[in-house]
């Protein structure tokens, strides 16, 4: 009985471990957002266009950072933030309907127009798909609920009719110097390709990284 005792206040005086994964990867992922939105800056094809392409950058990561330790993030999402920063840096930095890569795969696919919009609004859809989807399991009764998918899109779609509304406010403000930011290519469609390849996007994600996602989670938070 004495052992078992010792053992439990033993037990008892242990800290509970961390929640927060390892801080390497975290690490790896603000470095990596750091110097790609650094690259962005330098001499960009319109420094107006690159600041309305990285404010969700510039908000987010400091957002991140400073709530940590009280919210530490999964290393699915932390990646995927990341990739998705790097998307709209690169995006920023040439104008969506410059970018080489996107040139590449136009001549390449004989396209008409540059596709990178498109997978920039795909990425619209696919990464805040797991963002949402963390912040419902993580902070309401919906963890394992069969509404956490379509409700995850519909925010998804919320957001992705958000930023076409925000686009269309630069639009209207801007004139013409807000086309770069626009990035139509005339097509007169673009707003509902836009939230199409949204919509896409998080559906992709849900059904591809779900189950992962879950197990990440669960070793998050026990």
């Amino acid at each position: 009985m004495s052992l078992i005792a010792t053992v439990r206040r033993r037990a008892a005086n242990t800290p509970a471990p961390s929640l927060a994964p390892s801080p390497v990867l975290p690490g790896v992922c603000v470095a990596v957002v750091v110097a790609g939105v650094a690259l962005s800056a330098w001499a960009p094809r319109d420094r107006t266009t690159w600041l309305l392409e990285v404010v969700w950058v510039l908000i987010g990561l400091p957002l991140v950072v400073l709530t940590w330790r009280r919210f530490p993030l999964s290393g699915m999402l932390c990646c995927l933030l990341a990739a998705h920063a790097l998307v709209l840096a690169l995006g920023g930095h040439y104008t969506y309907a410059e970018v080489p890569l996107g040139e590449w795969v136009k001549d390449g696919l004989g396209l008409s127009r540059n596709p990178y919009d498109r997978f920039g609004h795909l990425m619209q859809g696919f990464v805040p798909a797991i963002l949402v989807r963390e912040l419902l399991v993580r902070t309401s009764p919906l963890r394992g609920s069969r509404w956490l998918a379509p409700l995850t899109v519909c925010a998804c779609l919320a957001f992705s009719a958000v930023f076409e509304m925000f686009e269309w406010v630069a639009a209207v403000i801007g004139g013409h110097a807000a086309d770069a930011f626009l990035a139509t290519q005339g097509d007169v469609w673009d707003t509902q390709w836009d939230m199409f390849c949204a919509l896409i996007g998080a559906t992709v994600s849900l059904l591809l990284l779900s189950k992962w996602h879950d197990r990440q989670l669960t070793r998050l938070t026990g």
